[in-house]
């Protein structure tokens, strides 16, 4: 009861101070040094739409702290005075979306900018669970208030691209300079209005190699339940976020430091404790990095294959070994992993299919006699099973002469594939290869034949 009293006057001291109106520190180009080249063009020009309409209009957030660090932003966020109706009247391509936060998307050409009005601070007329989590928010508000509202000083800057000057309320520049994540307000209080900042802070340390303030990481592991909490589709958002940063093997690293990990991806838990199944997956998340870093694509249904693998071969090992059929028990054992994890982490069905077909192709990379070798070239997951296989070899968890044989056959002419399949036939037990052209007697006509 004492704490709940304790928890409840922070979070109000909080709201106060929040409401108490702050001039910023400005920054010109010469102190801030940001480069406009690195500046997105389409961004200037909402800003500066905005700007001649009347309203305030300034790019926020993580692409002010990555131009700040020198980085060009993925992408660009505006934040203004003007209401979504309003932002939506002055752009022909433009959507309101959201519904616990309204947002505009403002569409120029490839570019999608994300338009925000400013937020007042959480007050007693918004609707919260029973943990501090916000659940409606749309209140508007003056800028030093949006400020306030935002989640880290790094993350809480404004630039108005017209003038060159930065807005800085909250010692965001030093911070940035300083290589500090520190939260803005009472650390407790801001997570439980949205625990998803924990994973937040998480990844913004992992991927800009910060270190995070000891008040705002202190109260992490004492929290991180609360993330169950968080609807799972948000959840897969923030993982996805976090998995394709770059620096996914610094963030499972860091997730698991801070507690972070238990809860949230269930069957990681007991993976990431056998020393093969963490092989497997930081050899994964490492190949992953690299790929992101090269500016290679990266599949999402592919990665959470390799997370989840693990407790697959886990599970259908246990049900071969109550007498199950190989291809059905391992059928049921990817129903099993995708049920229980899919409750804690909504990945998307075109995820989840492109997952099962994956783990469904490694059985018959196995089977390199006949036809069959042949017939798997026609698949249209080949591709990512056979990345998956070889993944597979580099953890030695098969053998490397399947990846080997695989890598030839799927790019040698006809001739030689006809060579490599029956090598790989004279390597079968006599038994084994018996049993086979027995089931294959009397369908040699039907036999797919192998490709020009």
């Amino acid at each position: 009861m004492i704490k709940r009293l304790v928890e409840r006057v922070q979070t109000l001291f909080t709201r106060k101070s929040a409401r108490v109106k702050k001039e910023p520190k400005r920054y010109p180009a010469a102190d801030h040094r940001i480069d406009r080249a690195l500046v997105s063009r389409s961004a200037v020009r909402v800003c500066e739409t905005l700007q001649k309409a009347g309203f305030d209009a300034y790019i926020v957030g993580g692409a002010v702290r990555d131009l700040l660090l020198g980085v060009a932003p993925k992408d660009f966020d505006v934040a203004t005075n003007a209401t979504p109706e309003q932002v939506k009247s002055h752009f022909r391509r433009a959507i309101i979306i959201g519904r616990r936060f309204r947002l505009v998307h403002v569409m120029m050409g490839p570019e999608t900018i994300e338009v925000s009005t400013y937020r007042a601070p959480v007050g007693e007329e918004v609707a919260t669970d029973e943990h501090g989590r916000v659940l409606a928010d749309n209140v508007f508000g003056q800028r030093h208030e949006d400020a306030a509202r935002r989640d880290f000083t790094i993350n809480a800057m404004y630039y108005d691209p017209t003038t060159e000057t930065l807005l800085d309320y909250h010692d965001g520049l030093k911070d940035v300079r300083r290589k500090r994540l520190r939260m803005i307000g009472d650390p407790e209080a801001r997570y439980r209005e949205d625990p998803v900042r924990m994973l937040r802070a998480v990844r913004f340390a992992a991927k800009l190699g910060f270190e995070i303030d000891e008040a705002t990481r202190a109260p992490i592991a004492r929290l991180a339940g609360l993330i169950e909490n968080v609807p799972a589709a948000r959840v897969f958002d923030e993982m996805l976020k976090l998995l394709t940063s770059g620096h996914s093997v610094a963030c499972i690293t860091r997730l698991r430091a801070e507690g972070l990990h238990h809860g949230l991806l269930p069957l990681l838990d007991v993976i990431l404790e056998q020393p093969e199944g963490e092989r497997f997956v930081m050899l994964a998340l490492s190949r992953t990095d690299e790929r992101v870093r090269a500016g290679k694509h990266i599949a999402p249904g592919f990665l959470f294959a390799t997370l989840l693998w693990h407790e697959v071969l886990k599970r259908w090992k246990e049900r071969e070994a109550r007498g199950e059929h190989r291809i059905p028990a391992l059928d049921a054992a990817i129903d099993d992993v995708l049920d229980a994890q899919t409750e804690k982490l909504a990945i998307q069905r075109r995820y989840t299919s492109d997952m099962r077909e994956i783990w469904m192709l490694q059985p018959r990379f196995e089977r390199r006699h006949g036809g069959a070798p042949y017939k798997l070239l026609e698949h249209l997951r080949l591709r990512a099973g056979y990345d998956f296989l070889l993944l597979r070899c580099a953890a030695q968890e098969a053998p490397a002469e399947l990846g080997d044989w695989w890598t030839r056959f799927m790019h040698a002419p006809a001739e030689e594939r006809e060579q490599l399949v029956a090598s790989a036939r004279a390597l079968q037990p006599a038994g084994v290869a018996r049993r086979r052209r027995r089931r294959r007697r009397g369908h040699a006509a039907v036999a797919v034949p192998p490709p020009a």
